[in-house]
């Protein structure tokens, strides 16, 4: 059975649709900003009205836990091995139930797995990919254990206190990071998590493959998009993602005084890369 994704829809339109992925431990408001910017700078710019969607991670927002039946095997250390493609497949299939064959998949952090899954499982369905923030490696050793760690907490305290770290700041932090208004919406989207949502989306995460072998058969137009100070995707590792993609054009936007959550952080700078992506993809 496929797993059921929610869906937000940002604009109706026609064509090839942009299609937003949200990272952890969040949902899709994290795009709210960057996707009513995409809209607006595309209107301003007489660009036909393409779609705009954000789907919901199961976990998240308004999609819910799967049931173990759809969500597969387990590991011994209770990490799901098919969890993310299985996941892939519900985004596949949602977009079909919208009417649409092909889209931009843009995908932020955890976001950034599904757009590389969504390239392997069915690379047809694939008009375009911009990969922000994130990594294509497996977890392995403590980043694999800390998740896990995470996964265990969250449910056996029944809390998402092990995930309100995300909404800190410290002095290393971005400008709009360390900013009042920006912890207060933080805080506020890890609240309306739940911690057995949390827990799944990092079990998930732990068990997914590596997909590095998938960067060099991306043909499609794509793009990069690291903030500087991302401590866990810093520009000198996204920079490595590009040097595999050998297989088509890629854009590579670094942007200052920005961290991890880079959509959320500065959501002007990550909309217009991603439409020089779009008209790249309409060439």
């Amino acid at each position: 059975m496929t797993m059921h994704i929610g869906n937000t829809t940002y604009r109706d339109g026609f064509g090839i649709p942009l299609v937003l992925v949200h990272a952890f431990p969040i949902d899709h408001r994290m795009w709210d900003e960057c996707a009513k910017t995409v809209c607006d700078l595309s209107a301003l710019n007489d660009i036909p009205p393409f779609p705009v969607f954000a789907p919901e991670m199961p976990g998240a927002g308004s999609s819910g836990i799967p049931a173990m039946a759809d969500t597969g095997p387990v590991d011994a250390d209770g990490a799901y091995p098919q969890a993310l493609e299985r996941m892939t497949e519900g985004y596949a299939s949602l977009l079909k139930s919208l009417g649409y064959d092909r889209a931009i998949w843009v995908g932020l952090s955890m976001g950034g797995y599904v757009a590389l899954m969504m390239q392997k499982l069915h690379p047809e369905m694939v008009a375009g990919i911009a990969l922000c923030d994130t990594k294509s490696q497996a977890d392995a050793g403590h980043s694999r254990e800390n998740r896990l760690r995470i996964a265990n907490e969250c449910e056996n305290t029944n809390s998402i206190e092990p995930v309100m770290g995300f909404a800190a700041a410290t002095d290393r932090d971005s400008t709009v990071k360390r900013s009042p208004a920006f912890i207060a919406k933080f805080t506020a989207w890890l609240h309306d998590q739940s911690p057995a949502g949390v827990a799944w989306r990092e079990r998930m995460a732990a068990g997914r493959p590596d997909l590095s072998d998938v960067l060099p058969q991306i043909t499609a137009p794509a793009a990069i998009v690291s903030g500087e100070k991302d401590p866990s995707s810093p520009p000198e590792e996204m920079k490595k993602l590009q040097d595999a993609m050998i297989s088509t054009s890629t854009s590579f936007t670094v942007i200052e005084d920005c961290g991890h959550f880079s959509a959320s952080e500065h959501p002007g700078q990550v909309a217009r890369a991603l439409l020089e992506l779009v008209g790249r993809v309409h060439e």
